[in-house]
């Protein structure tokens, strides 16, 4: 009996200069649509909660018959590590063989690898739902996920002006000035400044994301201009809300990166459980993107999109990994 091969494991060091952003976009993309057609198996999420400190720990996992291989993706958010010196995530990717069931492959990717994957998720949403002109971006959230979301969608917007807020104003003011020494954000162009206030931010932004781990919403649906597209990212578990639900009643395109999952725990959940839409009126992002489902129709419109974060995006991101180290045949 032949002696099984060791996994490869890589640091983060070596994992950051294999994923190409513009790659992972179109990646993402693609994944998208393959689990919104069905293709690909992902078992529902697994979490594990956290209240003295606080935190919560995210298990994902799934594969696409017919690859190389499967995923096991766990990442954790621990809120009160800022404030002890420590990164608030953490975590790691497994890649075993579909063939096997053999480990192949340990990413030590720190929680990179899932922040890069729902960036792009972001610009992917961006791409096919915000107006064809962004007049200005709005970036709620001043952590690693709301700057990682302005960087990536540098490749998909073209917009001239950005206003960021937070609840700590000097939090925001950091992140601002490190955005604007930013050489992807020179490059292009963009004009970044710290909102005083959301109330302010929300009715001058036609492209806005929000990124924060808030439990009830952030501002008011009617604050929202027509013509607005939003993203909201930070409601990937139970009890997280950062957007007014009435919003979701007001939007002319609901978009969920999964349907069932955002019923469960995104910002559809609390505008179905509150009678405000019907299920049946959401459709997937995978759905937007190859034509089956209608997303925006006009510049005047109001979309949203709940993005939870899907499996099938950390397969594809660690695919695109294995096959940068020669290991995959090509990335689906």
């Amino acid at each position: 009996m032949s002696a099984p091969v060791q996994p490869v494991v890589l640091p983060l060091s070596e994992i950051e200069p294999l994923v190409d952003p513009l790659e992972l976009i179109e990646v993402i993309e693609r994944g998208f649509v393959l689990y919104s057609q069905g293709r690909v198996t992902v078992p529902p999420v697994g979490f594990l909660n956290f209240d003295d400190p606080p935190g919560d720990v995210h298990i994902k996992y799934g594969y696409v018959p017919g690859d190389d291989v499967y995923v096991l993706k766990v990442a954790s958010g621990f809120y009160h590590n800022p404030s002890l010196g420590l990164p608030a995530g953490d975590g790691l990717i497994l890649v075993f063989s579909q063939t096997t069931g053999a480990l192949e492959l340990v990413l030590l990717d720190r929680c990179w690898l899932t922040d890069m994957r729902t960036a792009a998720a972001g610009a992917v949403a961006a791409k096919h739902l915000a107006p064809d002109s962004v007049e200005c971006i709005g970036i709620v959230g001043t952590g690693v996920q709301a700057r990682m979301q302005l960087e990536m969608l540098r490749h998909v917007v073209d917009c001239s002006r950005c206003l960021v807020w937070g609840r700590d104003s000097a939090k925001a003011a950091v992140m601002v000035e490190e955005m604007r020494a930013d050489d992807g954000i020179q490059e292009w162009g963009l004009e970044v400044i710290v909102a005083a206030a959301l109330e302010n931010l929300v009715p001058q932004c036609d492209l806005i994301v929000t990124a924060t781990s808030a439990r009830a919403p952030l501002f008011d649906a009617d604050l929202v201009q027509l013509g607005t597209h939003v993203t909201a990212m930070g409601s990937d578990d139970h009890g997280k809300q950062e957007l007014d639900a009435a919003l979701l009643r007001r939007a002319d395109v609901v978009v969920a990166d999964s349907r069932s999952q955002c019923v469960d725990h995104g910002e559809c959940h609390y505008a179905v459980q509150g009678g405000l839409i019907e299920e049946d009126q959401i459709v997937e992002l995978g759905q937007v993107i190859d034509h089956s489902a209608p997303g925006r129709a006009g510049d005047h419109q109001i979309t949203v999109a709940d993005l939870t974060g899907v499996a099938i995006q950390d397969i594809q991101i660690a695919k695109i990994v294995r096959e940068a180290l020669g290991l995959q045949r090509a990335v689906v």
